[in-house]
């Protein structure tokens, strides 16, 4: 019987199991603050895409490490920040478990968008204490720069887009 051939995210820094357990807590305390609300989710996928909408998803480093440890493979190759590469050719995420707080917050219903700091806000700062009392670095930033320093050391296994392309 041969092991398995690692995956490129095997070399990430380690996640403390602890530190993940919190992040489930703070990411179902979300979704009940989201549902309290009630925005309607068109399935339309414009929020994967972030420069025609006009959107920059940040995330902090934990979820980053978070994401391409436990999301299934990129569907798409990595851009300059124009597009998510977990979003399918049918507008379908396929890291939901694993998606950082900004997607579970981010909904285009017109009618939560004024309030959506209300209930991304706390689950931010919620965030930011776990990752201080497990002595992760905060390095809160867009996608695309943790995804690309992921590839460049070898942590991520996908393909660049080809330039001028999302």
């Amino acid at each position: 019987m041969t092991p398995a051939e690692p995956r490129p995210s095997d070399r990430l820094p380690e996640i403390p199991a602890e530190a993940v357990a919190e992040l489930r807590q703070i990411h179902a305390a979300l979704e009940q603050a989201i549902a309290a609300r009630g925005p309607a989710c068109a399935l339309s996928g414009r929020c994967c895409r972030f420069l025609e909408y006009g959107h920059t998803l940040f995330l902090s480093e934990l979820e980053a490490r978070v994401l391409v440890a436990l999301a299934p493979a990129p569907a798409r190759t990595l851009d300059t920040g124009a597009t998510c590469p977990w979003q399918d050719q049918h507008n379908r995420c396929l890291a939901r478990e694993a998606r950082p707080i900004g997607c579970r917050a981010y909904f285009c219903d017109p009618a939560y968008e004024p309030d959506a700091h209300l209930v991304s806000e706390p689950a931010i700062t919620a965030l930011k204490s776990l990752t201080e009392r497990h002595g992760i670095p905060w390095n809160y930033q867009p996608l695309h720069r943790h995804l690309h320093a992921f590839r460049d050391a070898g942590t991520l296994d996908i393909e660049l887009a080809e330039p001028g392309q999302p």
